[in-house]
């Protein structure tokens, strides 16, 4: 029941572009923040406060990392709008800098970014769910990769099933995540009304377990990134925005701020009732934040952050998996990724390699040592693309930019861009190494596999025979 096709399927509706094309257009403009917003804010703030070594710096990364989101989003809305295609990164880089760069960003997108980070998320879930069990100790970790596994395969069969499925779970499950975070917030907020307040005083906010190293710091931020990650995915989907020169500022100006006066207000939740010792030392903070403050209504946090990072799955899921359809439909994947089902209208071979992926990665290392591989990675690949605008206003200045960025903006982002990843990569030189190293293997393969146009015909075969028994 698969078939190639040129007629692009809506994702929301499944229906094609041509006849329901505003669908997608609403879908995608309510599915990015509710990806900015997500299970991040519920692991990455201990990751934060490890690195930067005090609260009152943990804050100001938190709200520092915000501004860094909004300076790239405004640079996207330029490459969006000059380069109304959608695939994001993957679209502007192949673009501008042609077929080996865009493949090198799309490889490391499909066996780095997108697996790690819904394994990241998976066993976020699993370990939200099965703290409460094991409240005196860590969960096991094969009863860990085991529910995060089951959760990667049911909601991969969800979306293989039916797009319409998949965006009901979306809409569901959101309730979840806003439930949470209101939760967090407002008992926080109830907490420092009533003078608990300590850790958050100047003078002991900025107490330090040690000098913070500039390395530390940039762990810091890539901690944080992770919680911000998705404030780019409106892009993969331009050329089904309407306007996108009013819309994407919009969605710019209204989400970017929002979510970092959440993530924020969120973290100073936190310590308005656990010291910086209690949420280092915690697995899960928001389970433990609902033990010391909600009583025998504790059960309320593990279930909603369930909910939460259910959605984020599959929110990703579906964001992954329409990268991958994009890169085969390019000839940068193989073919049997571009390929739809006949009824239903969903990109089978790509969620199924999504799944694989994720599934051969939630066996690799701890939850923070990913975050930190894969937010490396998100950062390469953001600072390439912006490094794309600045080499398109050179090279091609005559272009139609109905969006046009101060030049500031670009490069104050690559700067810090550049900060960040030298002193990530000297600090954690294996962990953020072997992300350089697998997108460099694409480059052989690129030559072989995109480059080379007269391959033995027993090759094509050869391939199709292995995706096939992959997926």
């Amino acid at each position: 029941g698969l078939v190639m096709t040129e007629m692009r399927p809506c994702y929301a509706c499944s229906q094609t572009e041509m006849s329901k094309r505003h669908c997608f257009q609403l879908y995608s403009l309510h599915f990015n923040p509710r990806n900015i917003i997500g299970s991040g804010i519920f692991i990455s703030p201990k990751g934060v406060l490890e690195h930067a070594g005090s609260v009152g710096l943990s804050l100001i990364v938190w709200v520092c990392g915000g501004g860094i989101c909004a300076l790239g989003s405004m640079c996207y809305a330029e490459l969006g709008v000059t380069i109304p295609k959608s695939g994001g990164d993957y679209s502007y880089v192949t673009e501008i800098f042609g077929g080996l760069v865009g493949f090198l960003l799309l490889w490391s997108a499909v066996l780095i970014m997108y697996p790690t980070t819904l394994a990241v998320i998976a066993l976020t879930f699993s370990n939200y769910v099965l703290q409460p069990l094991f409240q005196n100790c860590l969960p096991p970790f094969i009863a860990t990769r085991l529910l995060a596994t089951i959760c990667i395969l049911f909601l991969t069969w969800v979306n293989c099933s039916s797009v319409r499925w998949a965006t009901r779970i979306q809409d569901v499950f959101t309730v979840g995540k806003l439930l949470a975070l209101a939760l967090i917030i407002v008992v926080g907020l109830v907490q420092i009304c009533r003078g608990h307040y300590d850790a958050l005083r100047p003078s002991v906010a900025f107490e330090f377990s040690e000098d913070p190293s500039v390395g530390q710091i940039a762990l810091a931020f890539l901690q944080a990134s992770f919680a911000y990650s998705g404030w780019n995915f409106l892009n993969y989907v331009t050329e089904e925005v309407v306007e996108p020169r009013k819309n994407l500022p919009r969605a710019i100006y209204i989400s970017i701020p929002l979510v970092t006066l959440v993530y924020t207000l969120t973290n100073i939740a936190y310590f308005s009732s656990m010291s910086p010792q209690e949420l280092l030392a915690s697995n899960a903070v928001a389970v433990t934040f609902g033990e010391k403050l909600l009583g025998m209504f504790s059960w309320v946090m593990p279930i909603s952050v369930a909910l939460s990072t259910f959605g984020g799955i599959n929110g990703y899921l579906f964001t992954s998996s329409r990268l991958c359809f994009s890169g085969a439909r390019e000839g940068h994947l193989p073919y049997l990724l571009a390929m739809i089902h006949l009824k239903n209208c969903t990109p089978i071979p790509a969620l199924l390699v999504c799944c694989t992926a994720t599934i051969v990665i939630l066996c690799i290392g701890d939850t923070h040592n990913l975050i930190n591989y894969v937010s490396f990675i998100n950062y390469l690949s953001y600072g390439v693309t912006i490094a794309g605008l600045l080499y398109l206003r050179k090279k091609r200045p005559n272009l139609t930019r109905p969006i046009k960025v101060n030049m500031l903006i670009p490069i104050s982002y690559l700067i810090f861009w550049a900060v960040l990843l030298g002193f990530s990569l000297y600090s954690e030189p294996v962990v953020c190494g072997l992300g350089m190293v697998i997108m460099l293997t694409g480059v052989p393969i690129y030559f072989v596999g995109v480059q080379w146009k007269d391959k033995p015909k027993w090759i094509y075969k050869v391939v199709g025979k292995s995706v096939s028994a992959t997926i």
